[in-house]
């Protein structure tokens, strides 16, 4: 095996995941009982998402979500639900802030090390760098998060 076939494996099995995640989300519903609610809007390919948080003290207890449009942004919900619930606000803001770098250059080498776990559950997103077009199909669910932590109702992918 050379180090190109690792690499094509790794691409292939993180092509899955995103298709797994696209097709069959497990944190797509709207929350009951929740603390705060943002959209997002992606006007120049159509994605939408609306994030609903419930807050545990000062961490997020629940995200639950409804996204209309591309596997990538359903992928992105998702994982990002998966991967923020536990956290603190200002940790899921930090890890926001890393995985957009990630997202825009395939790496995060400045990154604190007490995100590195997080970041490689979302790593299977970290080729959308090769589409710049397509960095804000995985942003925006995050935006949205984002948005709604702080109390804004609304977010871009900008």
């Amino acid at each position: 095996m050379t180090p190109s076939d690792s690499f094509d494996d790794l691409r292939d099995l993180y092509q899955e995941v995103i298709l797994d995640h696209g097709r069959k989300p497990r944190f797509a519903q709207r929350l009951e009982t929740f603390d705060s609610t943002a959209k997002g809007d992606n006007p120049m390919c159509g994605d939408r998402v609306q994030v609903w948080v419930k807050f545990d003290g000062d961490s997020i207890g629940r995200v639950g979500f409804e996204a209309r449009g591309c596997a990538i942004s359903v992928a992105s919900a998702d994982l990002m639900a998966e991967t923020v619930q536990g956290r603190a606000k200002a940790d899921t803001k930090a890890l926001f802030e890393a995985f957009r770098e990630m997202a825009r250059t395939g790496t995060c080498p400045s990154c604190d090390a007490a995100l590195a776990e997080p970041l490689e559950r979302l790593a299977p997103l970290s080729g959308v760098h090769e589409y710049p077009s397509r960095v804000k199909c995985a942003t925006l669910p995050w935006h949205a998060l984002v948005a709604a932590l702080d109390g804004s109702k609304e977010a871009s992918s900008e």
